[in-house]
């Protein structure tokens, strides 16, 4: 059934939207605004970083020393815990033995109580006492046997001080049950504060529970001082205030979504000015080490605060005017690329589409308009010649297409090299030129301060884990020496090993070095016992993992001793803190044995400058060691800082150091945060040009040679050859057109008057009797025509 006229209209307009679809609209169009956006956000972001006269970098360095001291206490907090709760067991599976006994092995294995004490439940009575005076009387007894009755809790002195009270039951067969009590402070465990810093802990009412760095009023000497440490206090106030505002958040929706880090809430606080200092804090939330576990010091609601003194340079802000240049250059660029593009390419093609559907509906009385350019002034010749033979004209007679010459010979391809070129002119210089922070970027101190203080603390809680570990041994030990049994000693180590995750194995070896129980994976250094061997020792050299090895005689049985392995994992894991860049953990002789990252097992140091400072830092100032941190030059500006292990301990001779260093230019410094913008919008601006632009060139550009070559086919008399539109845009309409008009041609051909010539008859026999030949003018048939 043929269609109505406004149906083929329908179809016609269809077609007509169809290729309005596709084709070299859209890669122009969507050029022009990625250009016009880029251009915009160029003009409004380059050179507009809002720091608050504070670089980012410094703010977010706070926020990880709020962090380091947040994870710092909670360990402690926890690690206190769990030892007092094991050595209570531990006492309570042997025999009974009086508060003094309890409470001097207690002591002589753990240094970290304040005041200790063991109390009879049922009567109340002090049995016995160690250091200072543990706040009893704020104790009920009677709620320890109900739910969580047994948890720390907070205890404020008359001096105003806060006390946290840790419990354990000490209970034997036909013995009265006791309450082992310890008492300690909310201070924080080898938290290095430099200068200038002080740090405090607050509970979720706002209120600083303990602080440190900030002076006593007695030690203020000036009228300037005291107005300083005045200003110093109730900025700290106010800061705590704020962050226990901010801890109440859900730690999902504190930070951007994947940025990982800390699983607590935490973040960064910009506080007034004094003087030339700008005062800058950070916040971080007591939180479990692994998500969706509740700890005893994540279950306190507590919430660390650090604040340190900035001083401010007003010279460091960054003009505008950059961006603006920036932006209009782009405009200006951008607009003569896409004119270059509008001018040769788009107009051209658009004129042959009109041009070849006219030819295609027979109207041929006007001479085709033909481009100047390439590609379409060949199609365009084509075309005229085509509409010369639609008029009656052979191909012969319109003659073979002239090859454009001189600046006509410029195809498409040229000119979309030029547009690039055009759009390279603006992104080589913002990649490669523009903005260069090497040379110019001014590294604030503070993150200098804050790399090495932080280094500092990280050895702090390295050795404190290592000298925990032989704590541990030391009480475990204890208990082993009154079971001679390997069953009995086997699950004591399985206990330990389930309480302690920083083990893979401990055993227990006799004189011969032969196991005789173990717990964990396979031992790989058991042996005899050493006569003078140290307790914490570093063995494996030479191997695929340093093995960390520490050994407890067991009392009483002196050719007995308790050996644990450390894992390595454990003491990565110890490493691994955002904003320090590389950390490794060096031995005496500089080789790595632990780091965040992947590394070889004691192979040196990457760089001489980080062995010097190694070397530099262990050298001893007195009785202790001293950390450092520098700046210096290799691939771009480097921190580094180093802290060899100070402190007491068993871990303090083996003489291991901790090295931490990161690149300046990932830090948000506004020089290179400028550079880093500067490089993203050429990028940007490479990736849009490069996008559109290849774009146009498979969408339109090639078609378009190949239809160059099969118009001047179609003009030169090929009539054969159908032409398929390969998509429905304006080089698809124009190879439609031309198969019509080749149709045409065809149709044009079969009507021509045919032409004949002459072709002999039948031989008929001549006067002499011959035939005569098919060519005799004179044979009696005469002459007969055949169509040609």
């Amino acid at each position: 059934m043929a269609s109505s006229p406004p149906a083929r209209q329908h179809k016609a307009r269809r077609r007509a939207d169809m290729s309005l679809l596709g084709g070299i609209r859209p890669p122009i169009a969507v050029l022009s605004v990625l250009l016009l956006s880029l251009a915009g956000v160029t003009a409004l972001v380059l050179g507009r970083i809002d720091d608050g006269g504070v670089p980012k970098a410094v703010q977010t360095s706070q926020q990880h020393f709020a962090e380091d001291g947040a994870i710092a206490l909670r360990a402690s907090i926890d690690e206190s815990v769990t030892d007092l709760t094991r050595s209570a067991t531990l006492f309570s599976a042997g025999q009974p033995v009086s508060a003094d006994t309890v409470l001097d092995k207690l002591g002589n294995t753990y240094q970290k109580w304040m005041g200790t004490a063991v109390i009879e439940i049922r009567s109340g009575k002090l049995l016995g006492a160690r250091g200072e005076t543990v706040p009893l009387t704020s104790l009920d007894l009677s709620a320890l046997g109900n739910e969580g009755g047994l948890d720390p809790r907070m205890v404020r002195l008359k001096n105003g001080e806060v006390r946290l009270l840790s419990f354990a039951l000490l209970s034997w067969p036909g013995q009265p049950q006791q309450l082992l009590v310890a008492s300690n402070t909310l201070k924080f465990p080898g938290i290095s504060l430099g200068q200038f810093r002080s740090i405090a802990v607050v509970d979720g009412d706002g209120e600083i529970l303990s602080s440190d760095g900030i002076p006593e009023p007695e030690q203020v000497l000036t009228d300037l001082q005291r107005k300083e440490v005045d200003a110093s206090r109730k900025q700290l106030k106010d800061f705590s205030e704020r962050a226990t505002r901010k801890a109440e958040q859900d730690p999902r929706s504190s930070k951007e979504p994947g940025s990982g880090g800390y699983r607590g809430v935490s973040g960064s606080l910009l506080g007034g000015r004094f003087l030339s200092d700008r005062s800058v804090a950070g916040y971080a939330t007591l939180t479990a080490p692994e998500p969706g576990e509740v700890t005893t010091a994540s279950g306190l609601g507590l919430t660390v605060v650090s604040m340190v003194k900035v001083a401010e340079d007003p010279t460091r802000a960054i003009s505008p005017l950059f961006g603006l240049v920036a932006g209009g250059a782009l405009l200006l660029i951008g607009g003569l690329a896409i004119g270059v593009l509008l001018g040769t390419v788009q107009r051209p093609l658009i004129r042959l589409f009109l041009e070849s559907r006219r030819l295609s509906r027979l109207d041929v009385t006007r001479p085709v308009t033909v481009p100047g350019y390439g590609e379409a002034h060949r199609i365009g010749t084509a075309l005229e010649r085509l509409r010369r033979q639609l008029l009656g004209e052979p191909a012969e007679a319109t003659g073979p297409a002239a090859r454009p010459r001189g600046l006509r010979r410029f195809g498409s391809r040229a000119l979309l090299v030029v547009c690039v070129a055009l759009l390279l002119v603006w992104c080589v210089p913002l990649l490669l030129l523009l903005n260069r922070a090497d040379g110019t970027a001014v590294v604030p101190q503070q993150l200098v301060n804050d790399q090495r203080e932080r280094t500092d603390t990280l050895t702090d809680r390295v050795r404190r884990a290592l000298n925990e570990g032989d704590a541990d041994l030391e009480s475990v030990a204890s208990l082993i020496g009154a079971r001679t049994e390997p069953v009995a000693m086997t699950k004591v180590l399985e206990s330990t090993m389930r309480q302690h995750p920083r083990y893979r194995s401990l055993y227990v070896v006799d004189a011969s070095g032969s196991v005789v129980a173990r717990a964990g994976e396979h031992p790989r250094q058991a042996g005899p016992k050493p006569a003078t061997a140290a307790p914490i020792r570093l063995l494996g050299q030479g191997g695929k993992e340093p093995i960390v090895v520490v050994t407890a005689g067991i009392p009483g049985r002196n050719d007995s001793a308790l050996v644990g392995e450390f894992r390595i994992d454990f003491l990565n894991s110890l490493l691994k803190r955002p904003g320090l860049g590389v950390v490794r953990l060096v031995d005496d002789k500089g080789r790595v044995i632990a780091g965040n990252t992947g590394f070889l097992a004691f192979q040196a140091l990457p760089d001489d400058r980080l062995k010097d400072l190694v070397a530099a830092t262990s050298q001893k100032i007195g009785k202790s060691a001293h950390a450092g941190g520098v700046l210096y030059r290799k691939n771009g500006v480097q921190i580094a800082a180093a802290a060899p292990f100070a402190g007491g301990g068993p871990a303090k001779p083996l003489g291991w150091t901790v090295v931490s260093w990161q690149p300046a230019n990932r830090l948000a410094i506004p020089e290179y945060d400028m550079q880093n913008r500067t490089v993203l919008a050429g990028l940007l601006g490479a990736a849009a040009a490069a996008a559109c632009l290849g774009w146009l060139y498979i969408v339109v550009v090639r078609p378009l040679r190949v239809l160059a070559d099969q118009a001047e086919a179609l003009a030169d008399g090929d009539r054969k050859t159908v032409l398929f539109p390969r998509h429905h845009d304006e080089v698809g309409a124009v190879t439609r057109s031309l198969e019509l008009i080749r149709q045409q041609l065809q149709d044009q051909r079969r009507q021509q008057p045919r032409r004949t010539q002459p072709t002999a008859g039948p031989a008929a026999p001549g006067p002499t009797g011959a035939p005569y030949g098919p060519h005799d003018p004179h044979g009696p048939q005469g002459q007969q025509y055949v169509r040609n």
